[in-house]
């Protein structure tokens, strides 16, 4: 860690257990990721727990590069009548936030791209041409629209496509469904036609 640990105890003495606990789980955070800047952990007795039994929060805020991570277990939110297992809790949720943002910066987590978008280009009497947002140029009968819309599509109109593998020979890759759709894609990201 670039900035040294940080722990609070609010409305409370500290405790040199849980204190020995918080730096146990802030060493093993490094498992999940390796780059920490800063740590700091408060836990807190709440204010309006007098008498039995009482309630604590914990707060985590985790700097990694470019981002605050953090965590806040609340009293009324569970068992938070023993501090200890709230500070694991607290903690379990950090691991789990800090891997995700790991997978995250090394690409791991996909995301689902919708189907191919594209303008139709040109129109004949029983197939036509779609010129995608990725720069290709497809081909499809006028079989593979659906709801037999062929008829009421027009140059320029944007649509959806399900591209297979098969061309026919001399026209390229060929699309085997044409939808009709009013937004199209532009890598990855979604834009209202006009």
């Amino acid at each position: 860690m670039d900035q040294p640990l940080e722990i609070a105890f609010h409305n409370m003495d500290s405790s040199a257990s849980l204190e020995a606990r918080i730096r146990e789980r802030v060493d093993r955070m490094h498992r999940y990721f390796k780059h920490i800047n800063s740590c700091h952990v408060v836990v807190e007795l709440d204010h309006k727990s007098q008498g039995a039994p009482k309630n604590y929060h914990v707060r985590i805020e985790t700097r990694v590069p470019g981002k605050e991570l953090v965590v806040s277990q609340d009293p009324g939110k569970g068992d938070h009548f023993d501090p200890l297992q709230t500070v694991n809790n607290a903690f379990d949720a950090m691991d789990r936030q800090l891997e995700q943002f790991s997978q995250t910066v090394r690409g791991d987590v996909k995301t689902h791209e919708g189907p191919p978008t594209g303008r139709v280009r040109q129109l004949f009497s029983e197939y036509g041409f779609v010129a995608t947002t990725d720069g290709r140029d497809i081909w499809f009968h006028r079989n593979a629209v659906a709801n037999d819309g062929f008829d009421d599509l027009q140059e320029g109109q944007p649509v959806e496509l399900t591209i297979s593998q098969e061309g026919n020979e001399g026209m390229g890759p060929q699309a085997s469904s044409v939808r009709p759709t009013s937004k199209m894609r532009l890598d990855g990201e979604a834009w209202t036609d006009t």
